[in-house]
């Protein structure tokens, strides 16, 4: 996983303004992703900023999340729940309710492993008839620095061809669902989301398109980074916004769907799922790629993108998790290279004052 601790503080780099001044608002930053990923990110980007939106994967069907898409029918909660939590307030009140919202229930009852924040939303979905008006209920409540949003106002799932299941291994099988393909012990080649052409959430797309940062990964590469570029609303926007745009790299590839994966391998498929998909930067932890052949092979990749390579320390020490504070000063690091403007890239803006 590449998970990362709550942060102690959250404290941000913009400055107070000077006597007599209005305040300069940080930078709009929106973050794709899901669950563990999604979290580090989000840990991050609240430090440079409370303009934050996340724009979360919905295609989960384990544990709480798909007990609760089974039987209600709802948007798989748990991923969306993991944002709000990532960004909610930090004073004492606020907390014990987001401590509450991640409380999961333990026995062997009816509500064994559910967590109470999937419940809320679940709940709230039904009362307000809309997944969008509930997440922002809940952030209420939660005193949410921005907006946790869903990539599609639907539940969606994901279906793999994967490869080493059977005993020739040019033969490949079919799987379907996150959960199987998440821990597949064969090769993912490639996956596609049910329904094929689904609905994008449109305040979703507004905050890909009106964003100075979009930031995509790190996370679960098939079952939770790939899917954004697959909504094919959603990988229109990501493809037109002038945005800068920077793709986080795990650090380490994980067991099941992406086993035995170099980072230059993340690079490629995908950019097989979305051949005209470019970026800006893409952010490599330092340890997890030698130096040598390997990232002269990542820069090359990259290139493909249209993307310049940072090799930057972005671990948490001794583990496989992004810290929140060096992923933020990587992050604004690319902002800073490129001026973090959208004037630049035709968007309109004048200044950077932010910084």
């Amino acid at each position: 996983m590449n998970a990362a601790e709550t942060p102690d503080s959250d404290s941000t780099p913009n400055s107070a303004s000077a006597p007599n001044s209005e305040a300069v608002p940080g930078p709009a930053i929106t973050a794709l992703g899901g669950g563990h990923g999604l979290y580090a990110t989000l840990s991050a980007v609240r430090r440079l900023t409370d303009r934050v939106t996340a724009v979360v994967t919905v295609a989960d069907d384990g544990g709480s999340s798909g007990r609760l898409r089974a039987e209600l029918g709802v948007v798989p909660p748990g991923d969306l729940r993991m944002a709000l939590a990532a960004l909610a307030g930090r004073d004492d009140e606020v907390r014990v309710w987001t401590e509450t919202v991640q409380h999961r229930f333990g026995g062997t009852g009816a509500l064994a492993g559910h967590s109470v924040g999937n419940l809320i939303l679940a709940g709230l979905a039904e009362v307000a008839g809309d997944p969008v008006t509930a997440l922002d209920m809940l952030a209420r409540v939660l005193d949410v620095r921005g907006r946790v949003l869903p990539m599609s106002p639907i539940p969606l799932d994901i279906e793999a061809d994967v490869s080493g299941l059977e005993s020739d291994p040019r033969v490949s099988r079919c799987i379907r669902g996150q959960v199987a393909v998440a821990t597949t012990p064969g090769k993912v080649r490639r996956v596609r989301l049910i329904p094929a052409d689904p609905p994008a959430c449109p305040p979703a797309l507004d905050a890909v398109c009106e964003a100075d940062l979009v930031v995509l990964g790190p996370g679960s590469w098939f079952s939770s980074v790939i899917p954004h570029v697959l909504v094919p609303d959603l990988h229109e926007a990501l493809v037109h916004t002038t945005a800068l745009k920077v793709l986080v790299l795990n650090l380490a590839a994980e067991p099941g769907e992406t086993a035995g994966f170099s980072a230059e391998r993340h690079l490629h498929v995908l950019a097989q799922h979305a051949p005209d998909f470019r970026v800006d930067h893409v952010v490599v932890d330092a340890a997890s790629v030698p130096e040598g052949r390997e990232r002269e092979h990542l820069s090359r990749s990259a290139a493909r993108f249209g993307a310049d390579v940072s090799f930057v320390d972005v671990a948490e020490t001794g583990t496989h998790r992004h810290d929140p504070a060096k992923l933020a000063g990587a992050l604004e690091t690319c902002l800073s290279s490129r001026g973090g403007i959208r004037a630049a890239r035709g968007g309109g803006r004048e200044s950077v004052s932010w910084q």
